[in-house]
């Protein structure tokens, strides 16, 4: 099968410019991402110890702050290079570290060997650590041949790409075995990957649980806090087609009880931003987008987020969230998104009955009593009012016993870290 995977990345060699420029044209990369996917590296590698972390999108990128943040701590590690595949992804850690000159980024090559191997023989890492479920055949394969150490972090193996994995299990041993450690993110994923041929596994919980410092008022100008200070809010974080709809027409329902409520959507991908809007407003709901943050005054019902990377802050001042990928049927198998960030700040937890992909952290949630399932708009609507009524606000007891259980659980991870700089 392998064979089959290089003969076919090989065929595509040629053709792969012109993917990523029409890639380009539709704005899904820019001139930076179109370079580097094809291994035009403009960054020189410095001297000393380098560790590579690889992250496919938001989310695990996200994830690992906490420990980047402890690897710059770390006197032994020279440079730390992030490497990622979108663009929204880029932006966010390029954004978070462009001041700190122990840090690169740049976007991973395409997985075709000579651009692999270029990559490779350029940065010449001493640690490679890739995050949740990135699995690139060839360049895997490289680093294997290179003897470089190579550890798969907050491994995370849904049901849906193991029964993918199994269809052409020979191969997918051949791939997993080749890890020296898998760190998984929860018991279902560790009992796949043994199926799967991985050899060392541990598994220490989820280590989105772990906390980063942010500083949460920094878009908060005393202009803006000024215009919501009065008002009944809450968020819809993550949401997928049809959700936004779900959630507007809630926002209705609570209107009628609340006239100074104020709903704030943050979609999973902001590029659907104009469709929402355009939708929103049939239902003849005053919208404004987070980049034109003037435009808010009383009469606003929605606040629509245009941006990555700044939902934090939303959860902060709303502490009513509901997370979306959570409500859609076709998503089944597929559903659910991480409800860890709002949870940490001290947020109720509104969700729908699909979370396949977080059952144990919802679960673990459960027990803190922080979630609740919604199956419909009524049904959140109902339960907002409930909440806006009894005025529970955050729950900073919380927010103090989930730091320490993420904080045990990047601990432990530093420590098997540790054994390999």
């Amino acid at each position: 099968m392998y064979f089959w995977y290089r003969f076919f990345t090989y065929l595509f060699y040629p053709f792969a410019p012109i993917y990523l420029y029409f890639r380009k044209i539709r704005k899904k990369e820019d001139s930076i991402s179109y370079r580097e996917k094809l291994s035009k590296i403009e960054i020189s590698r410095e001297e000393g110890f380098l560790i590579w972390f690889h992250v496919a999108s938001v989310g695990e990128a996200m994830s690992i702050l906490p420990l980047i943040e402890s690897c710059m701590e770390e006197k032994k590690i020279n440079k730390i290079l992030l490497t990622s595949i979108t663009l929204s992804s880029g932006k966010i850690l390029k954004k978070r570290f462009n001041q700190n000159a122990k840090v690169i980024h740049q976007f991973l090559p395409l997985d075709i060997s000579v651009w692999t191997s270029k990559f490779l023989e350029h940065w010449k890492p001493n640690l490679s650590i890739f995050i949740d479920s990135e699995i690139w055949p060839n360049l895997i394969s490289q680093i294997s041949e290179k003897k470089i150490p190579l550890l798969l972090i907050n491994a995370r193996i849904t049901k849906k790409s193991f029964k993918r994995w199994k269809l052409i299990i020979s191969f997918a041993k051949k791939i997993f075995e080749k890890f020296d450690l898998c760190i998984v993110s929860n018991k279902e994923s560790e009992n796949f990957l043994k199926i799967l041929g991985a050899k060392n596994i541990k598994n220490y919980g989820n280590l989105k649980f772990s906390n980063i410092k942010n500083d949460l008022n920094k878009k908060l100008d005393s202009d803006f806090f000024n215009k919501i200070k009065n008002r009944k809010i809450w968020c819809a974080a993550s949401t997928h087609p049809t959700e936004e709809i779900l959630c507007a027409r809630s926002h209705l329902k609570i209107k009628e009880s609340y006239n100074n409520i104020l709903t704030i959507i943050i979609p999973r991908h902001i590029d659907r931003i104009e469709k929402i809007r355009k939708e929103l407003s049939n239902l003849n709901l005053k919208i404004v987008l987070y980049s034109k943050l003037d435009q808010i005054d009383i009469n606003t019902d929605i606040l629509l987020i245009d941006t990555y990377g700044e939902a934090s802050i939303f959860y902060n001042i709303s502490k009513y969230v509901f997370v979306g990928k959570s409500t859609i049927k076709s998503l089944i198998m597929d559903s659910g998104q991480n409800p860890i960030e709002p949870a940490r700040l001290g947020c109720k937890i509104f969700h729908g009955p699909n979370v396949s992909n977080f059952v144990e952290i919802y679960e673990y949630l459960r027990t803190l009593g922080v979630t609740k399932q919604v199956n419909n708009s009524n049904e959140l609507s109902i339960s907002l009012i409930e909440e806006f009524k009894e005025n529970k606000g955050e729950k900073s007891n919380i927010k103090e016993e989930i730091d320490n259980y993420g904080q045990n659980i990047l601990n432990n991870v530093i420590e098997e870290l540790k054994k390999y700089i």
